[in-house]
């Protein structure tokens, strides 16, 4: 029998401050900390730990709509290396909180590991359990833009030295992660080479999940991980990844301007994904807005067209590109089957493409891998 002492173990209460008003009770689980967020849902039944840590939920605060979740614990990254970090899409945890209807509490995970409250502990990440998640996910949904607070009884404030963008606000202001720009919070500050193969892909960091450089990798190719502010133009590659990332897309620098002159201009193969996806768009002329629902799920419909073949994606985004504004050139390679969004483009002559769900997954279903191989022989 499991120790008995979880039976009677004294939880400390918490509560969620949305910006409409509303107050929701449950109990503190992780680090005792306050922290504000973007509110967003995640609908999966697993990969907990791969969104937690994936780059583009920075700023937000993540419901999980499912029931349960921990069951399995968390795959423990410490003394392996990069390959063997599966379960991990970054060195630690990027979401600000995480909201759970109910948590495991023990770690039955098949590669060792800890328990998810002991893994948020050790990051310094709240959380609170004991919501009606689904009640929660219906909220959010009609509020559109929604922002909230974690907040408990002692709790102490968030340490604003963890990530750049924190440091615009003040201790009890809700955090609205999209007004900035949180490039240099999730980019690589130098260039690393990964892998060896026959080609080299040039991977620019806006926050990128591990996963795509694992994938490139596997596919016999050598990968240079860039910063996202450095000077594209001394790049020597075969092919360019413009990788996911956090934020509004027109809110990143001039960044969009040096994928124009640098990378669209050296008329190599490319990849944008997600974030990437959007830039690469903006860089070619089109438009990005904000959706009035994301898309953050691992059962996101797409069609390719023109045959409308149908694919299961994971998808992790609020801005979209504008199909009205798609330009001369490019033409519309993805489309959203729940609402007719642009979900990809591809260039009508040169070996330019983009995607707004995951071709890497991590998690979610691996219906598009495909297009990572499409990449590879293009170089």
């Amino acid at each position: 029998m499991k120790n008995d002492s979880f039976f009677c173990k004294q939880y400390k209460k918490a509560y969620l401050e949305l910006s409409n008003g509303i107050i929701l009770e449950g109990r503190a689980i992780g680090a005792d900390v306050t922290v504000s967020g973007e509110m967003v849902f995640n609908t999966g039944m697993l990969g907990y730990s791969e969104a937690m840590t994936d780059p583009s939920y920075l700023g937000q605060i993540l419901v999980f709509s499912f029931c349960l979740i921990g069951n399995y614990g968390i795959p423990f990254p410490e003394n392996r290396d990069f390959f063997s970090s599966q379960g991990h899409e970054s060195s630690s945890i990027k979401t600000q909180g995480i909201i759970v209807s109910d948590i495991y509490d023990w770690c039955h995970h098949h590669d060792g590991g800890i328990s998810l409250d002991d893994w948020m502990k050790m990051q310094g990440v709240p959380g609170i359990a004991g919501i009606d998640t689904r009640y929660l996910v219906q909220i959010i949904r009609k509020s559109g833009n929604l922002w909230g607070r974690i907040v408990s009884e002692g709790a102490k404030p968030q340490d604003k030295s963890k990530f750049d963008f924190l440091k615009n606000f003040k201790d009890g202001e809700y955090v609205e992660p999209s007004k900035y720009n949180l490039m240099s919070s999730v980019s690589t500050k130098e260039r690393q080479i990964m892998g060896k193969g026959y080609k080299r892909v040039a991977v620019v960091d806006c926050g990128a999940k591990w996963n795509i450089m694992r994938m490139i990798i596997g596919r016999g190719c050598e990968v240079e991980v860039l910063p996202w502010d450095m000077d594209f133009s001394t790049v020597k590659c075969d092919g360019w990844v413009i990788s996911n990332g956090p934020g509004d897309p027109k809110n990143t620098g001039d960044l969009v301007e040096r994928v124009k002159k640098d990378i669209l201009n050296s008329n190599k193969p490319i990849l944008g994904i997600c974030l990437g996806h959007q830039i690469l768009a903006l860089a070619s002329g089109a438009k990005t807005k904000r959706l009035s629902h994301g898309h953050r799920s691992h059962n996101q419909p797409v069609f390719s067209l023109p045959n409308k073949k149908a694919y299961m994606s994971s998808q992790n985004h609020r801005y979209a590109v504008e199909k009205s504004s798609i330009q001369p050139g490019w033409k519309l390679w993805f489309e959203n089957a729940n609402d007719d969004s642009v979900e990809g483009l591809k260039h009508k002559t040169k070996p330019f493409m983009s995607v707004q769900f995951h071709p890497e997954a991590s998690s979610g279903p691996n219906d598009t891998s495909w297009i990572m191989d499409k990449l590879v022989e293009l170089l």
